[in-house]
């Protein structure tokens, strides 16, 4: 990873590990074992060592927000001081049924709604920013991950939606307030090009509507690829570039380390690729 992004040009390179929720009862492929943690932080650590000079390597975890499971403030994790935390919500937690992920296939998201939300479309679009709206109140992170994820599965190429419509009056208001609650907080969003790089969703994440209400209320951005592989590093950023132009940004930042406890930005004017 820190060779292609050095290869690429990049000037630094953020590890985001997803941090473990495996003490919570949750069974994963995709989050951190709570064992494997150390050797996480100390192969960031000696990557930060050998790159010295060439590029910038920061340790960072991606926290999910789960209600009554996980939170980006939990002691255990702010203890290990990381550069910075991503917040960011892949779970729900419906009123019956078992917690269930929007980020897994289709028929998943599906069956969690059906079970937990006796098919409700709508109540888990509300039940999403519902959680998204607590992770906010809590803090605990410095940048907001992937706002939108809940749209991964919800509409196909030709804009036909299975569970809610994001043009709907009610979808625009939550999504107001979560920029509201954001400029409130202080936080910096991810513009992430993931669901682009590997073909889910024809889009960043947040979306250009989103990115408007953003916009609207001076909420900071950065760009980051949520990069899977390694050739991925970069991916799609000249789209979200010019994403952000088209909602009114003019800039975005990079993070810059951190001094006295903060996190430390860099603002950059965004170039037409």
């Amino acid at each position: 990873m820190c060779r292609s992004a050095f290869d690429k040009g990049l000037g630094s390179i953020g590890f985001s590990a997803h941090a473990p929720v495996d003490k919570s009862g949750l069974e994963t492929s995709w989050h951190l074992k709570s064992v494997n943690l150390g050797k996480y932080i100390d192969e960031v650590n000696a990557a930060r060592i050998r790159w010295e000079g060439k590029i910038s390597v920061f340790f960072g975890l991606e926290v999910d927000y789960i209600k009554g499971m996980r939170s980006p403030l939990d002691r255990d994790l702010q203890l290990l001081c990381p550069d910075y935390i991503i917040g960011s919500v892949h779970y729900l937690v419906p009123p019956r049924g078992a917690p269930f992920t929007v980020d897994g296939p289709a028929a998943e998201m599906e069956k969690g709604i059906i079970e937990g939300f006796d098919g409700d479309g709508e109540a888990m679009m509300h039940s999403y920013w519902d959680a998204v709206a607590e992770m906010i109140a809590i803090g605990g992170f410095d940048i907001a991950g992937h706002l939108d994820l809940l749209k991964k599965s919800n509409c196909d190429n030709s804009g036909a939606c299975r569970w809610y419509n994001p043009d709907s009056k009610d979808y625009k208001k939550r999504a107001e307030e979560i920029a509201a609650a954001i400029c409130s907080a202080g936080i910096v969003v991810e513009v992430n090009t993931g669901g682009l790089n590997r073909g889910y969703i024809n889009e960043t994440f947040p979306s250009p509507l989103l990115l408007g209400l953003l916009h609207r209320y001076n909420v900071p951005v950065m760009i980051s690829a949520d990069a899977h592989r390694a050739d991925d590093l970069d991916g799609h950023y000249a789209d979200a570039c010019q994403t952000l132009l088209d909602a009114g940004y003019s800039s975005h930042f990079v993070f810059d380390g951190k001094k006295n406890g903060k996190p430390q930005w860099r603002k950059i004017e965004i170039q037409v690729f």
